[in-house]
């Protein structure tokens, strides 16, 4: 695994601190490597989201508006279990 040098501003150091101090994590790596996971996996979500916006915006005549879709779209991803109820 690369190995990277990063600074951290004060505020974000010390909630890094907090976070080992939990004992939820063993190092900053970790929690860096948790959040960077988090991240992709909510811009996969969000990418699906607006994939079936735009097919269904694309998919001919339809009385719903793009939120009715979207509400449609979260529904079934959560049903299906490709997206958290975060």
């Amino acid at each position: 695994m690369p190995r990277q040098s990063i600074t951290f501003t004060e505020p974000n150091d010390e909630w890094l601190k907090t976070q080992l101090d939990s004992k939820e994590y063993t190092s900053k790596s970790e929690i860096i490597n948790d959040l960077i996971r988090k991240a992709r996996q909510q811009q996969a979500e969000l990418d699906s989201i607006r994939l079936a916006l735009i097919e269904g915006e694309n998919s001919g005549i339809s009385t719903k508006t793009a939120a009715d879709i979207k509400a449609d779209v979260i529904k079934k991803m959560r049903e299906n279990g490709k997206l958290s109820s975060q």
